[in-house]
Parts: C-alpha cells; sequence; structure tokens
C-alpha cells in the first residue's frame, strides 16, 4: 500500500504541525502515519481524504491521479 499522507501534504506546503493543529491531532502522530509506524484507522483516513479533498482510494495509493475525486 502506498500511503500518500505525506506526498499529498508536501506538494500543497503544508508542514506536518500545521496539518496536525488543523485536524486537531499530535505532530508526532502525524509522523508516524507518515513513516507506516502507525497505521490510521477509518475515521482518520476520512479526515484526511477530506481535507486534501481526495478520495480515500486515491489516499490510499488504489488509482492515480488522473481517477482523483
Amino acid at each position: 500500500m502506498e500511503f500518500r499522507l505525506k506526498e499529498l501534504r508536501k506538494r500543497r506546503g503544508i508542514t506536518q504541525l500545521k496539518l496536525a493543529l488543523d485536524l486537531n491531532m499530535n505532530q508526532n502522530t502525524i509522523s508516524r502515519y507518515e513513516n507506516m509506524e502507525h497505521q490510521a484507522d477509518y475515521k482518520t483516513l476520512v479526515r484526511f481524504a477530506d481535507y486534501f479533498n481526495v478520495s480515500l482510494d486515491y489516499l490510499l495509493g488504489r488509482v492515480g491521479d488522473e481517477d482523483q475525486k
């Protein structure tokens, strides 16, 4: 699985801290998700997808850019 959280965050010029603050999360948690040290639950995945306005399939690397929401 190619989790695209880090890619999306960097592409939009958002720091881990900003993302964490915007989503009321801890920066260390964001880092662990990006480095695949911890897996996000469904509710958290939906929050990320909504924040970046992408589909869950795109966020999880199941579809390419052209199939994006």
